[in-house]
């Protein structure tokens, strides 16, 4: 049976990660059973156990790796958000590039127009902390504004907060924010280690 456990032990070693404890048995005709169950009168052998991280420790890890963690982290304490909502719209604005700019006039990570950035507080749009900073202030405004729901809020920093007001607070139905706002939600969720469908 070492021999055989060996070989089991390879092939799950190239397999996907464990999701739950591996147990091998021998029947009483010499024929082996690999099982994820541990059934009464049998006498087992782990061969794999359950090692996966949590997903909320994968998210935890996601988000220290990604760019500008640090500049993101600051933000989301300053502004009481989720670290993770940040970098989701980060992504979706301009992923990653500091420099980035649209034909309409944003600028920066979070693609701050002109007069969102003066309201904001923000003399350089193309510096990443203070983009990061003026982006995240005015995300809190539109949670406030649309009572903390975090899809109408992030339809609000793309199309701007009247849209979405003069819609009867759902999402408006412009082509370019029926595109973001899913995008959003899920990196986010991806980063927060929830389910594609999970509530927000």
């Amino acid at each position: 049976m070492r021999w055989l456990t060996a070989g089991i032990l390879a092939w799950l070693a190239t397999s996907n990660p464990a999701q739950a404890d591996v147990y091998i048995s021998v029947k009483a005709d010499g024929s082996y059973v690999l099982s994820n169950v541990h059934r009464p009168g049998r006498t087992y052998q782990r061969v794999v156990s359950e090692t996966a991280p949590s997903l909320a420790g994968n998210g935890r890890q996601l988000i220290t790796g990604m760019p500008y963690a640090e500049v993101v982290a600051a933000a989301a304490r300053t502004h009481d958000l989720p670290a993770a909502l940040l970098h989701a719209v980060i992504q979706a604005e301009s992923r990653y590039d500091p420099n980035a700019r649209s034909t309409s006039g944003a600028a920066g990570l979070m693609q701050l127009m002109p007069d969102t950035a003066k309201e904001m507080g923000v003399k350089n749009v193309l510096d990443p902390a203070a983009n990061v900073q003026g982006g995240a202030r005015y995300l809190k405004r539109m949670l406030t504004l649309f009572d903390n729901d975090i899809t109408l809020a992030v339809a609000a920093y793309n199309a701007g907060p009247d849209a979405v007001l003069r819609r009867g607070r759902v999402v408006p139905p412009f082509a370019e924010t029926q595109r973001y706002v899913p995008k959003v939600l899920r990196q986010y969720r991806r980063l927060q280690g929830l389910a594609v469908d999970a509530p927000l």
